[in-house]
């Protein structure tokens, strides 16, 4: 089935200045991005700054035949030097750096494009058919919309959720 997710985690405490959530990602994603150029194979699937009962700062990795721990720690510390460096963020928060596991979701158009042909779970805010759960093979992405087996054509905004599907 595919190795279980990995973290690694470092607190963080009293950063500077206040930026809004999206601020926050978008920032960070940029400078992984920055620090990722250094190691081509490993691809940054996305960046989260979500509350839960702790601030967390979680952001995901992957490379052809899965990282590993080490990949996780050597972009962390990595990670963890710039943001001290730069000093943006207000909140104290938890930084963790994993695989996003084998059910990730897709969240970005580029998530969309690498994965058309794989099986897909897609849950909607509003039912469609009678339905708000759909399974099916993504076969189409232009960007607003997405297509299920040749023939359902989804709207992203429609789509409270999509995530590969799992085979157990």
């Amino acid at each position: 089935m595919g190795s279980p997710t990995l973290s690694y985690y470092v607190e963080m405490e009293n950063w500077g200045s206040n930026m809004a959530r999206q601020d926050i990602e978008d920032a960070v994603e940029e400078i992984a991005l920055r620090l990722l150029k250094e190691t081509p194979d490993i691809e940054l699937v996305d960046v989260e700054y979500i509350k839960e009962y702790d601030w967390y700062l979680r952001v995901y990795i992957d490379k052809v035949g899965g990282i590993d721990i080490e990949d996780c720690q050597a972009l962390s510390e990595q990670l963890e030097n710039e943001l001290d460096a730069r000093d943006f963020i207000k909140e104290s928060y938890i930084l963790e750096v994993s695989s996003p596991g084998i059910d990730r979701v897709l969240r970005k158009p580029r998530d969309f494009t690498r994965e058309i042909g794989k099986t897909v779970d897609v849950t909607l805010y509003a039912p469609k058919d009678g339905k708000k759960e759909f399974s099916g093979t993504l076969t189409d992405f232009n960007g607003d919309t997405f297509t299920l087996d040749g023939e359902m054509e989804i709207a992203r905004k429609d789509a409270a959720q999509v995530r590969l599907h799992i085979d157990f």
